[in-house]
Parts: structure tokens; sequence; C-alpha cells
């Protein structure tokens, strides 16, 4: 029996919530769980091709202590989920429109499978179990 996909919507630009979603779905892929994660709003930010793990993240309570104890960088979290289990990474149409930017050109390297609308993402996240960070 498989298990139901997991449907992960990051809209935070907050460090501990992509953090939260990049654990969420690294984990779940690896655990052999398909996973689609959707970036949209403020998230977008962190994923900007060229910034340095220093640059990428807005504050949080635990931001600091990320930086200091030298806790996986929540980019490569996704990357290793994407590598190692059955994730796909999708960038909200929206989001890049208003921003003017091409996923490929702005956003980081192999990550994305694509651009997508959030109404695509919401009606193929009703197979699965959807979650917001």
């Amino acid at each position: 029996m498989s298990s139901k996909p997991l449907y992960v919507m990051l809209c935070s630009g907050e460090h501990e919530k992509i953090q939260l979603a990049a654990m969420v779905a690294s984990v779940a892929a690896v655990s052999d769980r398909p996973v689609e994660v959707f970036v949209t709003m403020n998230a977008i930010l962190a994923f900007e091709r060229g910034k340095s793990p220093a640059e990428r993240y807005q504050g949080g309570h635990f931001h600091e202590m990320f930086k200091t104890q030298n806790v996986p960088d929540a980019i490569e979290l996704f990357g290793q989920g994407k590598m190692l289990g059955e994730m796909k990474m999708w960038v909200c149409s929206m989001v890049l429109d208003l921003k003017h930017w091409d996923h490929e050109k702005h956003l980081t390297e192999d990550l994305f499978d694509g651009p997508m609308g959030l109404a695509k993402f919401l009606a193929d996240s009703e197979n699965g179990e959807l979650i917001s960070i």
C-alpha cells in the first residue's frame, strides 16, 4: 500500500518555517512518501539565485541558533529530498509574474520542477494531505 502524497504550501519567509518545511518534505520523501512543495509569497525570496545562506532567510526565533549551531541549510535539505526521494518543487507562477522573474534564471538551480498556479496545486493536493507553512 502506497502512502498518501504530502503537499506542502510554503508561503512564509521566516527562517524557521522554511527550515520546518524542508525537514518535513525531505524526511517524507526519503521515507518513500511522494511530496510536492509549492513555494509562494515571501518564501520565494529564500530561493533567489546567488544568495548565500546568511542572506537567504528572514528572522524568526530560532534564526540565530540555526546559523551558529550548524543546522543543515534548508535549501540543501530540499535538494537532498529531491535527490533521495520522490519530491517535486513548484514555484508560484503569480509571484514570478509579479517579480518579473524567470524561474530558471532567478531561482536556485535544479531545485524547481517549474512554475505552477495555485488552482492547479490545490486541485492536485485533493489526492493527498495538504499542510501550509
